[in-house]
């Protein structure tokens, strides 16, 4: 057994995923102290998993890749503290959540959170999202301008043709080379190669794209791992990416949105991120500030979370 921020990696397991033993979303949940509980809902017939606490205004948080609504552990007491009712889902196909055969695009996930949001009776809500969720915000709000007040997208923007000129093999010199993203697109081998390994590809990514490997620490990367072993959530994971042709397609129908955006983005790539967010949110969006999240990489909301904290309160304040 291995002791982690006073809870325990042990036999116990959540119903249904296989690999190593973690402690079950409930007891993630207590740990946060408050009144968060863990819980199952289904909406639009997708079963989902979600974690809430706190009373005030709604904040739903929405997680990426390969993490699970545990990559908020750091900022959500502090948000409901601060006025929040919060909500973080795991995304269909992560964590306990359904793993559809299809629905992976970011306009259909996006529908799946309003069902969400009306599931709990909220008529508007704040949202923000990291990586993927990011992307799934952003399509909340463009398709859902009724149900948004304010979004915050975290170090990603929503899919569009610059995908298709991502360079997979580096140049010599070139640090970031995002090698996943065609890797998450090929069928049935990822499920085949990471089921039960998928710590692996966990470190890799983490020990790659975070200025400090401790912000996310072994049981975080316990729980990570635990729920990418299995192969429908590999599945579900890569999905995710399959879609992006979709997502690029769906992004030249959409009008600007309307509702208040904060763009969050580290100095990953030596700036390249902050540049391209810098450049394209104003494109898409009509009220948009962007700030840069220093000394940190990719996974800002476990590497700097007092930064993200300050900014998403007073944003949603």
């Amino acid at each position: 057994m291995t002791r982690n921020n006073d809870l325990v990696i042990s036999t116990t397991t959540d119903a249904g995923v296989a690999g190593t033993a973690v402690p079950t979303d409930a007891e993630l949940a207590r740990s946060l102290g408050g009144d968060f509980h863990s819980d199952h809902l289904t909406v639009n017939g997708v079963r989902l998993h979600y974690v809430a606490g706190g009373r005030g205004k709604p904040l739903i948080l929405l997680p990426g890749w390969p993490e699970t609504w545990w990559e908020f552990r750091k900022i959500m007491p502090a948000l409901a503290a601060a006025g929040h009712r919060v909500i973080t889902a795991d995304l269909p196909g992560m964590g306990t959540s359904a793993k559809p055969a299809g629905g992976y695009d970011k306009k259909s996930m996006a529908n799946v959170v309003l069902g969400l949001v009306r599931a709990f009776g909220y008529d508007r809500v704040d949202i923000a999202g990291h990586d993927i969720g990011a992307q799934i915000a952003f399509s909340f709000a463009a398709n859902h301008p009724e149900a948004t007040d304010r979004v915050a997208m975290l170090d990603i923007l929503h899919p569009d043709e610059s995908v298709y000129e991502l360079r997979m093999v580096p140049l010599p010199g070139q640090l970031y080379h995002p090698w996943w993203f065609a890797f998450n697109h090929v069928t049935e081998l990822p499920e085949q190669l990471l089921a039960g390994r998928s710590r692996l590809l966990v470190d890799w990514i983490f020990d790659n794209f975070l200025v400090n490997r401790d912000a996310v620490d072994e049981l975080a990367r316990a729980v990570y791992a635990h729920h990418y072993d299995d192969p429908d959530n590999i599945r579900g994971g890569n999905a995710w990416y399959g879609t992006f042709g979709q997502d690029v397609v769906d992004l030249a129908g959409y009008d600007r949105v309307r509702a208040p955006i904060l763009g969050m983005v580290s100095n990953l790539a030596d700036g390249a991120f902050a540049a391209q967010m810098r450049a394209t949110l104003p494109t898409q969006a009509t009220d948009v500030r962007v700030v840069v999240v220093p000394d940190s990489g990719h996974y800002l909301v476990e590497e700097s979370p007092q930064t993200v904290i300050d900014h998403l309160t007073q944003f949603f304040a």
